[in-house]
């Protein structure tokens, strides 16, 4: 049976996968995209993002898509509520219309970035189940179905668990302490008048105790929520997430204490609560030049979300390899040098300042530090 080859592969469909086949579709550069979703619509694609002036928006700007995604923007996302645990309000800030972190709903980001794709780059329903070098420089993928192909470049931006990343490094995410509890209330000014109110127009944090909610309004008008704490890994193992009533009686009793406005954000909550726990790389990870293969977003550098970098970065990550790519014709080991270069000082960096955030977010006198960073974001 005949193998297919591919001069350039990638691997997973997310935001820093798409990124990177559309910059290298701009600049000439065909790609093979491989993601293992069923189609685009498999499943719902997340909440709001807010996409940074100096990666997100820098790489919508590589990929010629800037002035469609501001098209997209959600209006007053911006806008910062920080409460403490009994729901009183410490620092709160409007959405002008002047920050640099406009905000954008996960999907629709996804959907201009596929439909800027020649029809057919990503290849759906494709399963990886390993990734090995052949003797002629190359790599081979293997996919669920018995089913392979090579690489001449093969890029790993297949996310947290990545089936790349072994090529690379021995590095396997560990869990930071955090575990998140994800819910929906869904047509919240009709539905759920007060918990709209409560939330507001942007981004809302309540916090104490080392733990805490999360949440923003998303473009539909429904209310994505998070709820945080610290808790051993197994700490919801416990709870049957297939139960909704007794999942969230299980939750909100976290939360016994709290004010019952915040409380109402997890008892009020639509369908099936989901747990998420949060992992995290080494800060600073990073691997010796290996040919013919590189990562991206999750798969080099997953941290937690507590600086708002992860989507951003797989963003700039996708960009910057393209127009490495592409300033490098037929030097594919120079510009991967000159990629994994700034990738590598970029991500530290940018771990770092999410292990910081977690301290900030998760600890005994939230949310106070919080509302100092903002103040002070505020003041200078």
């Amino acid at each position: 049976m005949s193998t297919a080859h591919h001069p350039i592969a990638i691997i997973g469909a997310g935001l820093g996968g798409l990124t990177l086949a559309r910059v290298l579709h701009v600049n000439g550069i065909e790609a093979a995209l491989f993601d293992l979703e069923a189609d685009r619509s498999a499943r719902t694609q997340g909440g709001m993002l807010d996409i940074h002036e100096d990666s997100g928006q820098a790489a919508l700007r590589a990929a010629g898509l800037h002035e469609l995604f501001r098209e997209k923007v959600h209006p007053g996302g911006e806008a910062m509520r920080i409460l403490d645990k009994h729901a009183r309000v410490l620092h709160e800030a409007a959405d002008d219309g002047s920050g640099d972190r406009p905000e954008i709903d996960r999907g629709d980001l996804r959907d201009l970035l596929l439909d800027s794709l020649p029809e057919g780059t990503v290849r759906w329903g494709s399963r990886i189940t390993g990734a090995a070098p052949t003797a002629d420089g190359t790599h081979e993928v293997t996919l669920a179905d018995g089913t392979s192909f090579t690489a001449g470049l093969l890029v790993g931006a297949d996310g947290a668990w990545s089936r790349i990343r072994p090529l690379l490094s021995h590095a396997v995410p560990a869990y930071t302490g955090v575990s998140f509890v994800e819910m929906d209330l869904f047509e919240a000014d009709a539905d759920h008048p007060e918990c709209a109110e409560l939330i507001g127009g942007g981004m809302f944090f309540a916090l104490g105790d080392n733990k805490g909610f999360l949440a923003h309004r998303e473009s539909d008008g429904s209310l994505h929520v998070y709820t945080g704490l610290r808790a051993a890994e197994d700490g919801l193992s416990t709870i049957d997430f297939t139960d909704a009533e007794a999942s969230k009686a299980a939750v909100v009793q976290r939360f016994a204490d709290w004010a019952p406005g915040l409380r109402r954000l997890i008892t009020d909550a639509d369908g099936l609560l989901t747990p998420r726990l949060i992992h995290a790389l080494p800060a600073g990870h990073h691997w010796k030049r290996t040919a013919g293969v590189t990562l991206l977003g999750d798969a080099a550098h997953l941290m937690s979300p507590f600086a708002g970098e992860g989507a951003n970065l797989a963003m700039i990550d996708g960009a910057d390899l393209g127009l490495a790519l592409a300033a490098h014709p037929g030097d594919v080991e120079a510009a991967l040098a000159a990629y994994e270069e700034t990738l590598f000082v970029r991500s530290a960096m940018s771990a770092q300042e999410s292990a910081e955030g977690l301290e900030t977010i998760f600890n005994d006198r939230a949310p106070q530090p919080l509302v100092d960073m903002f103040t002070s974001f505020a003041a200078g």
